[in-house]
């Protein structure tokens, strides 16, 4: 048995929804996504979600919330980052004004990636992510432990050479796999509380 464990950048995931207009597939089931990228003998035994709330938009918060919910009642870790507050200047008429950075996403994967190997909980990592910034964290897990696979799903719509040359090996996202693989518009969880696909992601 081929122990499967999955490492999805939520931030990059989402920004190639939005990217190619997929908006009707955020209501994304991860598990069943999961399932799309392995081999009949392998067994998914983790998928961890790294994400952040964007706190200064509370009605995307609240449909965050409810998403991150769904996804934790059918077995995915939600792995927490932050957005930090950063002045830029207009180059045109040098006013000030405040952006958001997301932060920790690339740095948590790398931690979470080197824990879940050096702890023998994979035989095969396969991270869900377009961002380059996660090869020295590929390089770095396949030097150390030779014996351990690693690989990589590029999200729709992304290239990541970079990322295809530092993996064992690459798998593309398409629309089919978003499809197929969405949550029921209302989900029971065992207390009865309903989860509801929001309105904005249909």
């Amino acid at each position: 048995m081929n122990r499967v464990e999955f490492f999805v950048d939520g931030f990059n995931l989402y920004h190639a929804l939005i990217d190619n207009h997929y908006n009707r597939y955020k209501w994304l089931d991860l598990l069943k996504l999961a399932k799309c990228f392995i081999k009949p003998q392998d067994q998914v035994i983790g998928i961890n979600y790294f994400t952040s709330y964007v706190v200064w938009d509370p009605q995307k918060v609240s449909r965050h919330q409810v998403y991150t919910s769904a996804l934790q009642s059918v077995g995915v870790k939600i792995v927490f980052g932050s957005f930090k507050a950063k002045d830029r200047k207009c180059r045109n008429c040098n006013a000030v004004y405040k952006t958001f950075e997301e932060k920790q996403t690339d740095v948590n994967i790398a931690i979470k990636l080197f824990q879940s190997a050096i702890n023998n909980v994979f035989d095969t990592a396969i991270i869900v992510s377009g961002d380059s910034d996660l090869v020295p964290a590929i390089e770095a897990v396949k030097t150390t432990f030779p014996a351990k696979s690693v690989g990589v799903v590029i999200p729709i719509g992304r290239r990541a050479e970079s990322l295809k040359n530092a993996t064992d090996f690459h798998m593309k996202m398409k629309e089919k796999h978003l499809s197929t693989c969405q949550f029921p518009d209302a989900i029971t969880l065992p207390g009865g509380r309903q989860l509801c696909r929001p309105v904005q992601w249909k």
